[in-house]
Parts: C-alpha cells; sequence; structure tokens
C-alpha cells in the first residue's frame, strides 16, 4: 500500500513538472474574462427572476 502511494506520488511529480502555468499577463486577462462573464450571468438571471416573479404574481391575482 504504501508502496504504491509513493510510486503515485512519483507519477504526480512527474506530470506537475509537464504542465505550463500561465503567465501573470495571462493571467490577468483570463481572471477579468471571468469576472465580466460572471457578472453577465447575473444580471441576465436576476432580470429573468424578476420578470418571472412578477409574473407569477399576476397569475395568482
Amino acid at each position: 500500500m504504501i508502496k504504491r502511494f509513493k510510486e503515485f506520488l512519483r507519477e504526480v511529480r512527474t506530470e506537475i513538472k509537464k504542465a505550463v502555468f500561465p503567465g501573470r499577463e495571462e493571467l490577468i486577462g483570463s481572471t477579468w474574462v471571468v469576472i465580466i462573464s460572471t457578472l453577465i450571468v447575473a444580471v441576465f438571471l436576476g432580470i429573468v427572476d424578476f420578470i418571472l416573479t412578477k409574473f407569477v404574481k399576476f397569475l395568482l391575482r
């Protein structure tokens, strides 16, 4: 069991060395894309929620 775990850690280390991590500028750009996308989806869902709430209240009258 311990031997398999050590082998797993060795393989993880090997795979991590192959990984290419983004630079600072790419990371900042990607972060902005995520933030803006999240805000757009939040506003859209807020508008849909507002409209559906008004519609359901209208139907229940």
